[in-house]
């Protein structure tokens, strides 16, 4: 379930972070009384007055210019310790989003997408919010306090700054556009590349069995020097955008010094109200001149950090908005359901779609008696796997009611009845580690004991990479397809509690002889307890007694 929008991480300035940005530009205002200082000091070295016309503006400049660097040390901190916790509440808004959401959702981002977003593009939030939004903000302050003190003593000198500064952003916009669109494709690519990559990783030891090695590292190779191209793309709009401010804060400088330059001279004697400039003041404008468009300098040598932080916001705002919600995923304690022996389980007027797609169950009926055994029959997309994912509490339905034990399955208790479920994937996955982590899945009061009888069971005790210690690679890397699927019935197997059994495709890709095996220890591991098997196989449909065929216009129903 999406967290409503009061709940939801702000991708906006927190206002802490407005507090230290704006600190940082009061450090950046400082530079006024600082310039004021230095021109009265070289005017009473003009008018004559020596080495005391320095003294006080010196210690003036001296003050602060601590304080100043005291301002700008603090707000950086401030932004940065906000900047941090900000990207810690949005990992987390992000992370919880994908637990609430269902493994079965074919909208879901892929693993290699969603790490790549968390763990890598995630970072360029902290530039955005350390650099872009403080440059930002002074931006919008600075500028319009240097052109009002510089338009009480010149009116001509303010407004050619005043002209030559709204030409810079209209320009930085329109790099900025392209800034942002080269920064989405490369995130896209990046996201792209890495979840290719981690595929490929898992399947390393299939690629080796069919002699792909050297077409997947052309296609690798491939996509990193796309990677490369839409990154110098990236870097070329950076360095356009710093061109267009230096061409034009140049030009408002040098047209400033010509024009307090004549008139100094007497040679312009307009632009001021009713006064010539003094020295003083007219070398107070000058240092101006360049303050008032350092901080667009500043927002230029940063605007890459926000084409690239506001991708990584909306990569980790997408990732935070799932189609189908993990029943029960929201909910923090849910009711305590008892089991007292094998479940029976009830399927009354079940609708279902997956999003955009049309409905695989619309009044599906199904009953199932406590400790049968039965076998889900269909053609390829006739919802085997949707309806045991149902079952599961992995799929939110539509409408209708699934009763497990007697227990109605709802958000409340989808958590507890999932405790009683043993759940076998059709593409069990292996997670690098001991095969005893793999089998034990970090659940509690499972020890090695339990783990070594678990792989016993399974037969797999005489297999080498199976032993408890052995390691295993990401994907089941010296595992055999069957040696696989037995160590998800180990995995079964070890849940004592589960009195619920849900299969899907057990057998499917293996030799006759492996699927046998299997086959007679999912019975025998069955025994006592409801098991309810998806698959293809009529010779392990046979074995397992009633027989619901999905495909049927009219569904079997338990007496």
């Amino acid at each position: 379930m999406t967290p409503p929008p009061s709940q939801r991480p702000h991708l906006q300035s927190l206002p802490s972070q407005k507090i230290g940005s704006a600190v940082q530009g009061v450090a950046a205002l400082l530079w006024l009384p600082q310039a004021a200082l230095l021109a009265w000091a070289v005017d009473g070295l003009a008018s004559g007055r020596g080495m005391a016309a320095v003294g006080w503006p010196a210690l003036g400049i001296l003050l602060l210019g601590l304080l100043r660097s005291a301002c700008e040390a603090w707000g950086a901190r401030r932004v940065f310790a906000q900047a941090r916790a900000h990207l810690t509440s949005l990992r987390a808004h992000a992370a919880t989003a994908l637990a609430a959401g269902s493994p079965s959702d074919r909208t879901r981002a892929p693993s290699g997408l969603a790490a790549s977003v968390m763990a890598e593009q995630a970072e360029a939030v902290v530039p955005y919010l350390v650099r872009y939004q403080p440059a930002r903000w002074r931006v919008m302050v600075v500028p319009l306090a240097i052109a009002a003190v510089v338009a009480s003593l010149s009116w001509v000198a303010a407004l050619v700054l005043l002209v030559a500064a709204p030409l810079i952003p209209v320009f930085m916009a329109i790099i900025g556009m392209r800034a942002l669109a080269a920064s989405k494709a490369q995130m896209v690519e990046m996201g792209s590349m890495n979840a290719f990559l981690l595929d490929r990783l898992r399947g390393l030891a299939t690629l080796r069995a069919l002699g792909a090695v050297d077409a997947t590292a052309e296609r690798l190779d491939a996509s990193a020097q796309s990677l490369r191209q839409r990154t110098m793309a990236v870097l070329r709009i950076a360095f356009l955008s710093s061109a267009v401010l230096e061409l034009f804060s140049a030009l408002g400088v040098a047209m400033v010094a010509a024009y307090v330059g004549f008139h100094l001279l007497g040679t312009l004697d307009f632009g001021t109200w009713g006064e010539q400039l003094s020295l003083g003041q007219g070398l107070f404008i000058l240092l101006l001149a360049p303050a008032f468009f350092e901080p667009l300098r500043d927002l230029a040598a940063v605007w890459h950090d926000r084409a690239a932080g506001e991708a990584a916001l909306n990569g980790l705002k997408q990732l935070g908005h799932h189609g189908l919600a993990l029943p029960g995923g929201h909910v923090v304690s849910g009711e305590t359901v008892h089991a007292n022996g094998a479940p029976s389980l009830s399927v009354r007027d079940l609708h279902f779609s997956h999003p955009g797609e049309s409905p695989l169950f619309e009044g599906f009926e199904l009953r199932i008696a406590a400790g049968e055994h039965v076998a889900l029959l269909g053609a390829s997309g006739s919802g085997k796997t949707a309806l045991l994912s149902l079952m599961a509490g992995l799929l939110p339905m539509t409408r209708g009611e699934i009763e497990i034990g007697g227990v109605a399955l709802s958000d409340r208790t989808a958590a507890a009845l999932r405790q009683r479920i043993g759940w076998m994937g059709q593409k069990p996955h292996v997670f690098a580690g001991s095969a005893e982590a793999n089998v034990a899945l970090g659940r509690r009061g499972i020890g090695a004991t339990e783990v070594q009888a678990a792989i016993r069971f399974a037969r797999l005790a005489s297999v080498a990479q199976a032993h408890p210690g052995a390691a295993l690679g990401e994907g089941g890397s010296g595992l055999s397809g069957g040696e696989a699927v037995r160590l998800a019935l180990a995995r079964i197997a070890v849940h004592a509690g589960a009195d619920l059994l849900l299969v899907d495709e057990p057998t499917a890709h293996l030799d006759t002889e492996t699927a046998a095996r299997v086959a007679d220890a999912l019975l025998a591991l069955a025994h006592g307890k409801t098991l309810i098997v998806a698959t293809h196989d009529p010779v392990l449909a046979a074995r397992i007694g009633r027989v619901v065929d999905l495909d049927a216009a009219t569904m079997e129903q338990a007496a």
